[in-house]
């Protein structure tokens, strides 16, 4: 028996759906790819927006296509957030809500108590599975240790499809750091849904930062990276944590969503600019090397032209190295959704394509200034013209020549050249060749 996973949305739902391939694996089925034939679909939809909704529903005929006999689930967000929805589509046989691994291998083998199997996550605190997981054959792995969200920004529908937000107890992350550093991963990524959230709902409680500590203090893996965290929610506290441990990559994400304060409330963000600009200048005083990249939602309803340009000249005056630009789209149940003042399309795009060149030329100027130095790069997989490739620990990626046998190591790479935002150099230094020595490494000549 074969079975693909079609996957929409965010790295969240990535995690979501390898543990899926896992389970339905360790059930005896065999993965295929969601474009061949196969006798179990399994649809990870995504509703972010309304256009998500559209897509997953889509996603879901072209599988009932490629094979009319098949037996189709839909799982992920809009399956928590609407079942009905879905159940109403003549296309899918079955609906399963987040967090039901084994629901879906017995909705797979055409079991289970009912055709919708969902939850109330807001009134019913699931269990997070637990298990760490490489996305798309990284050599580094995320590790989920909290779901679901309390904060209810005005543009989200996350709260109502993820549920309550659940944490995963510390015994069973240091178990699991244990269990990743035995299958010889090199690099982790601590990942929730809303991180910053982390310990509040344990007893007795504990914060994201009594978490870092305890990473900082229990893991075996060398390399630490932290997925985004709400602005406010990065104290001191836990900026010392990552200065002083040799663990953690020097790398954050802090959505700012708005550079204008009145849009920042009219999001019901917990921050303004001011507070913004200066939680960035304590991270660089502390690590100056370190990689801060951001999220923007560009025609926020009400944006005016004046407002777009006032907050585009606010995030180009700050020390960010990178901006992941999301235009505007409604979803439907959430409070912006009824708020007046929609953008026009064809001006959020342009608003879009001008906050991505930034980002662009942001990259290549942190890439710059690291251009002659020696970088800690985990190489990962072969890139253009047979050069290896990964990233450093502030996130700049790095390519050289080497062998194959390099792979899923950390090596010391001189960067002579840049290609863009990717610097080029050659490998000076490296553990892990075959045999177990160590190897120093003569730079290769390196065509940019």
């Amino acid at each position: 028996m074969r079975f693909a996973v079609a996957t929409l949305g965010c790295k969240v739902n990535q995690y979501d759906s390898a543990m899926i391939e896992a389970r339905m694996q360790a059930a005896g089925y065999e993965l295929t790819q969601f474009d061949e034939p196969a006798d179990v679909y399994v649809v990870n939809t995504c509703t972010v927006t309304d256009r998500a909704d559209s897509e997953s529903l889509r996603l879901a005929r072209r599988a009932r296509r490629l094979n009319p006999s098949a037996r189709v689930i839909a799982t992920g967000c809009l399956a928590q957030a609407t079942p009905e929805k879905l159940a109403r589509a003549g296309e899918i046989d079955a609906v399963v809500g987040l967090g039901r691994l084994d629901e879906i291998v017995r909705a797979a083998r055409g079991e289970g108590s009912g055709r919708v199997v969902v939850d109330n996550l807001r009134k019913h605190r699931a269990v997070i599975e637990l298990a760490p997981v490489s996305l798309s054959g990284q050599t580094r792995a995320f590790l989920k240790v909290q779901e679901g969200c309390d904060q209810f920004c005005t543009f989200c529908i996350v709260p109502f499809s993820r549920g309550s937000s659940r944490s995963v107890e510390p015994r069973r992350i240091v178990a699991a750091l244990d269990d990743l550093h035995r299958r010889g991963f090199k690099e982790v990524v601590l990942t929730g849904v809303h991180l910053g959230g982390y310990g509040r709902d344990l007893t007795p409680a504990v914060t994201v930062d009594d978490l870092l500590e305890m990473v900082a203090e229990r893991s075996p893996i060398g390399r630490v990276r932290i997925s985004s965290l709400d602005p406010e929610e990065l104290t001191d506290r836990a900026i010392s944590t990552v200065t002083e441990s040799k663990k953690f990559c020097p790398h954050f994400h802090l959505p700012l969503q708005s550079g204008v304060d009145a849009i920042l409330s009219r999001m019901r963000r917990r921050y303004d600019t001011a507070w913004y600009r200066a939680l960035l200048d304590r991270i660089l005083e502390a690590m100056p090397e370190a990689s801060i990249g951001t999220d923007l939602i560009v025609g926020f309803p009400g944006e005016s032209g004046e407002e777009f340009e006032r907050g585009f000249d606010f995030v180009a005056s700050l020390p960010l190295t990178y901006l992941h630009v999301f235009p505007y789209s409604t979803r439907s149940g959430t409070t912006a959704a009824k708020y007046q003042g929609k953008v026009e399309g064809r001006e959020i795009r342009r608003r879009s394509a001008r906050l991505r060149e930034l980002s662009r030329q942001r990259q290549e100027r942190f890439a710059e200034r690291f251009r002659g130095q020696t970088l800690r790069v985990l190489l990962e997989d072969r890139a253009r013209a047979g050069l290896l490739a990964g990233y450093s620990r502030n996130y700049l990626r790095v390519e050289a020549h080497g062998g194959d046998w390099l792979r899923n190591h950390e090596v010391e790479i001189h960067a002579v050249d840049r290609c863009g935002a990717v610097l080029v150099g050659g490998v000076v230094s490296g553990r892990g060749k075959p045999g177990g020595q160590s190897a120093e490494i003569a730079s290769p000549a390196i065509a940019p």
